[in-house]
């Protein structure tokens, strides 16, 4: 680096470039590798050439995807041999494993984080597009491929092409009701699903600063459904508050602080792009669609694609698969079930602000509660809250990814609505005809008390 003034994306990806080729990629130096049951391709080609891994002690295997939230995997089953497969690539290469049953397994995007295994200034990947949200914690993190987790597996590097540098600043208060997982929908709508394609989004301002470390791990977790390469939040106090004493924390704790205290962005620092939202804005969101882009404030109406211009075409046939239509109120759409879960909200703060609308109340659909690691579980437990959901009605089950991705039998039937906090709502992601509308925890739990699209903000009157 020069001494111009740099972005902290800037700072991060110069401590990691080892070389940069004639075209312009870089080699990056990678600090974790984090593989799941979906890894296996990877594994595979170093089979196939006779590889080890190059650095087993920065890799770190998590069950989820496949993992069953209730009970075992039958045995002889795609699932089992999944799951299976993943500990035995870890035990030959020697790497260390969160399988079912361990104290610490959980959605690999909530216990790399939970754990301290993702730090400040890290570059962490991961064959999942969601891995953008360790950038939560100030770190450089993104999904890759399967081809590349192979590279990673045997020389714990990554050619890369540096994206755009674009800051998104979240200016003023958040009003009641209203959370991370808005703000990540409010913007992904007002600038589309491509809108930051090709940039690394730093999230900023003092609506970001106000987030919890739980809010900004959602933050970021969405970058990649507005087309950011990855999300990042630069560390502060809330940040090494949140982080100290964690399982896998430095032991010099003083001196890795320091350092970290060096993460942020230069006062001077040039972006590319640069977007400015009005917090103080921002409603409770729904969507209604088929992509996170297609999202409104719950006190809207469904749009109509006659007024939807060149989108007209797009915007019917979403309609046509979601069963809504145009002009009636998005409040009062009759939902058939209700999911918690997920990498995206499914940390102890999500289920606090859950229980929070449903405490004393009975869901009026069926639902399902998935908390996003083992940990997560015993806190939430040991605050009661599991009997919270329970005695609203909803199946408090096992750590996993669930419903959202619809890989280990949890899944929407066809033709059913589902209040949902995931990430995504493309056709058949919960399921092959599932109809899925992405929303906070929070609005979730208003869907279940309600039976309906629900604005949770009278039903918080009182509670919080």
């Amino acid at each position: 680096m020069t001494g111009a003034p740099a972005t902290l994306f800037d700072k991060l990806w110069s401590a990691h470039e080892v070389v940069r080729r004639d075209d312009g990629a870089s080699l990056l130096w990678v600090d974790r590798h984090l593989v799941h049951e979906g890894s296996h391709h990877g594994f595979a080609k170093l089979a196939a050439r006779d590889l080890p891994v190059a650095r087993p002690d920065l890799t770190f295997a998590v069950a989820d995807h496949y993992v069953p939230t209730r009970g075992v995997p039958a045995v002889g089953s795609d699932i089992a041999r999944m799951i299976r497969q993943l500990a035995e690539n870890a035990a030959r290469h020697g790497i260390r494993h969160f399988g079912m049953g361990d104290a610490r397994q959980g959605i690999v995007h909530v216990i790399g984080p939970e754990l301290g295994l993702t730090l400040p200034g890290l570059l962490v990947v991961c064959g999942d597009s969601h891995t953008s949200t360790h950038g939560a914690l100030g770190a450089m993190a993104f999904g890759i491929g399967a081809t590349e987790v192979a590279h990673v597996l045997a020389t714990q590097t990554l050619w890369q092409k540096k994206p755009r540098r674009m800051r998104l600043r979240f200016d003023g208060a958040l009003g009641p009701g209203v959370g991370a997982k808005d703000m990540a929908l409010n913007w992904i709508a007002r600038l589309g699903a491509d809108g930051a394609g090709g940039h690394a989004i730093e999230y900023a301002g003092s609506a970001v600063r106000a987030l919890s470390v739980e809010g900004r791990l959602t933050l970021c977790n969405l970058s990649i459904e507005g087309g950011g390469r990855l999300g990042i939040v630069a560390p502060d106090a809330a940040t090494l508050d949140w982080l100290r004493g964690r399982d896998f924390a430095p032991a010099d704790w003083d001196h890795a602080a320091e350092a970290w205290a060096a993460l942020v962005s230069d006062p001077d620092a040039v972006f590319d792009r640069e977007e400015v939202i009005d917090a103080t804005e921002i409603a409770p969101i729904v969507t209604w669609g088929t992509s996170p882009e297609e999202a409104l404030p719950i006190t809207a109406t469904v749009p109509d694609p006659d007024r939807a211009g060149a989108a007209a075409d797009r915007v019917r046939a979403a309609l046509d698969y979601m069963g809504l239509v145009p002009g009636r109120p998005l409040i009062g759409t009759p939902v058939d079930q209700v999911f918690i879960g997920s990498c995206t909200n499914a940390r102890i703060e999500d289920l606090r602000a859950a229980a929070a609308v449903l405490a004393g109340r009975r869901a009026r659909v069926p639902g399902r509660v998935s908390p996003g690691s083992a940990q997560v579980a015993a806190q939430a437990m040991a605050e009661g809250l599991d009997r919270v959901f329970i005695e609203a009605g909803l199946d408090w089950v096992g750590s996993g990814c669930s419903m959202c991705v619809g890989m280990n039998g949890d899944l929407v039937a066809p033709g059913m609505r589902c209040a949902s906090t995931t990430n995504r709502n493309f056709r058949g992601r919960q399921g092959p005809g599932a109809r899925t509308h992405l929303m906070s925890p929070a609005m979730v739990a208003a869907a279940a008390v309600t039976g309906t699209l629900a604005d949770v903000r009278p039903l918080l009157k009182g509670r919080v």
